[in-house]
């Protein structure tokens, strides 16, 4: 393996995961990046560059209906895949990723927890609502009721130069692929390999995770299976990942508070649902809801606590 750009010099393995909220890939990715995230808890610096897929620069629908329409048949042909949840109804294409890609970024100042579910808001926005939080009302509006969640912080973080200045380094980060990554063929339908931005620069393929340690890394690129992340992690640094323990159904549903079937499969063991689970229905399966997440979550209001 060969020194990555712009490396920094650090002592342990750092996962650098490139994304963006409204991605339906990194959507559907979710279940296994869970899992692999539990499984490195404390071993690992994790950290999300917002890679911003909807761009000030990219050029408006000529006919916004079936720009709309033809994005949902593409999220729905995605979701064949990745069995992820979808909208019953997409309202539009989002405009802008930088809205939500700051205020997901602001989070981070308050906690890893905070930050992961303020996400999670922000994608079921999309995948969940079909309203997609392309402006700053509406990406903070979507992280009201986050448990530990300052709101008013969350407002003033995500309109600070500071903020501004992490997503625009995120952004350029994104431009800068490795190698491996400019040309990928397997088997996967989302392989990974490095797209073309509307101003002619490359960028990695969302989700694209980067495990490195020192001068060495591995690039695991697209829609891939958690063993294949898994081998990268080993190969960067053998015997690091502990194999997550699954978690009672209640357990689990209290710790991330939203799951999909495919979350549940990954991440749970035992009797499926929860008494209390609150089942929001969409287009692609269900989103199940602990209750005390249903009582803020903006999808409350199409969820009703499960009978089966």
């Amino acid at each position: 393996m060969t020194a990555v750009p712009d490396s920094p010099a650090t002592d342990g393995v750092e996962v650098v995961e490139y994304t963006d909220p409204l991605c339906p890939w990194a959507w559907g990715s979710e279940p296994v990046f869970r899992r692999l995230r539990a499984a490195l808890a404390g071993r690992v610096r994790w950290r999300r560059a917002y890679c911003i897929l909807f761009d000030h620069d990219d050029d408006p629908a000529p006919d916004p209906a079936a720009e709309t329409a033809w994005y949902a048949r593409y999220v729905e042909d995605i979701g064949t895949h990745t069995r992820a949840p979808r909208a019953l109804k997409l309202s539009r294409v989002a405009a802008s990723s930088w809205p939500s890609s700051l205020v997901a970024k602001a989070a981070e100042a308050q906690g890893d927890d905070v930050a992961d579910r303020v996400l999670r808001r922000l994608r079921e926005t999309v995948f969940v609502l079909g309203e997609p939080a392309d402006t700053p009302v509406l990406a903070l509006s979507a992280a009201t009721g986050v448990p530990g969640l300052d709101v008013e912080r969350l407002a003033a973080d995500a309109a600070s130069p500071e903020v501004l200045e992490r997503v625009r380094a995120d952004r350029a980060e994104a431009r800068r692929p490795v190698a491996e990554v400019l040309s990928v063929r397997d088997g996967s339908p989302h392989p990974g390999a490095a797209k073309e931005t509307a101003d002619g620069q490359l960028r990695y393929a969302l989700p694209t995770l980067l495990v490195r340690r020192h001068d060495r890394y591995r690039v695991v690129p697209g829609w891939r299976t958690y063993n294949e992340y898994a081998s990268a992690i080993d190969e960067v640094c053998p015997g690091l990942l502990s194999e997550p323990v699954a978690s009672a159904p209640a357990e689990a549903l209290a710790r991330y508070r939203s799951l999909t079937d495919p979350e549940r499969g990954l991440l749970t063991n035992g009797s499926w649902p929860p008494a209390d689970a609150v089942r929001v229905e969409t287009a692609g399966g269900p989103l199940w809801l602990h209750p005390d997440e249903a009582a803020a979550h903006p999808a409350a209001g199409r969820g009703a606590p499960s009978t089966s």
